[in-house]
């Protein structure tokens, strides 16, 4: 993965319109959908059980700045809201179909729900400082699905398709928040904005990871595994093999460089054959 160096800015023919698309997960149904892997079933599974409320957060966090944005940054956020709020009921739709008898799909939604109920208790900049730090982690691993489409070999295409659309639309609003974020700390100073930010990274590039490999073992101990095993399963998937986490460092790293703008990495070539695909679904919303 290539960065290029832009202006501190957003670019300006990056559009973020709203894909009102609902996806066919009927094969879903299957308890290992991700070509018959457990491993890597359980953890996307994990993964998608984190969104509907961790976007619902995403959405608030923005919103609560959103009076103080015009222009270009008003008219992202207008999308930046439109798409997470699809996102969110996307996965919701499609984290039904786990079967709640066999998995303890309860037990991992009421921690995420505690999780985010403890961001939000902590005010609306501490929630736009985990969302702009969370979207960065999303939309690196968005760069990596893009690099590795191989990741869904083997997946349904309703649900492959449903991965791809929403790789590519975090890659289109991955500094959305990030722009909220600097408008609304403009009277901080360079070193307040900068410490904070790294420090809030510090803590979620450590816990997310490490919640979604919790998340990710509790589903393959009720498929067989062992608690030590299952761990130890999640967490290879997610760092070495095939690296979901683990493949993206230098992106992630970037993040505590002075003067980061998540456009210093630009990626757009990576998604414009998906946007072909998923345009096509933008007139319906309008």
């Amino acid at each position: 993965m290539t960065a290029t160096k832009t202006a501190k800015a957003t670019p300006a023919d990056v559009k973020i319109p709203p894909r009102d698309i609902h996806f066919d997960f009927d094969g879903a149904k299957t308890r290992h959908w991700l070509g018959g892997d457990p491993v890597g079933t359980a953890v996307f599974n994990a993964l998608s059980l984190t969104f509907p409320d961790g976007e619902r957060m995403f959405i608030d966090a923005v919103r609560a700045y959103r009076d103080r944005t015009d222009g270009k940054l008003a008219e992202e956020v207008r999308g930046f809201i439109a798409q997470e709020a699809i996102h969110s009921r996307e996965h919701h739709t499609l984290n039904q179909l786990l079967d709640r008898d066999f998995y303890p799909v309860a037990k991992i939604e009421a921690s995420i729900k505690d999780r985010v109920a403890i961001a939000r208790s902590r005010g609306p900049m501490r929630m736009l400082l985990s969302t702009i730090a969370l979207e960065h982690i999303t939309s690196m691993m968005a760069d990596i699905h893009a690099a590795n489409q191989h990741l869904f070999n083997g997946a349904p295409p309703g649900v492959e398709r449903m991965w791809r659309w929403h790789a590519m639309e975090e890659t289109e609003h991955k500094a959305v928040a990030f722009d909220v974020f600097m408008v609304a700390t403009k009277d901080w100073s360079p070193f307040q904005r900068y410490f904070r930010r790294c420090f809030v990274m510090a803590l979620i590039g450590v816990l997310f990871p490490q919640n979604i490999a919790n998340y990710a073992a509790l589903l393959l101990e009720a498929d067989g595994y062992s608690k030590k095993d299952a761990l130890k399963a999640a967490k290879r998937f997610l760092w070495s093999e095939p690296g979901i986490f683990g493949r993206g460092w230098k992106t992630f790293f970037a993040w505590f460089r002075p003067g980061f703008h998540p456009w210093d990495h630009d990626n757009r070539a990576l998604v414009t054959t998906w946007r072909k695909e998923f345009d096509a679904d933008v007139k319906a919303v309008a």
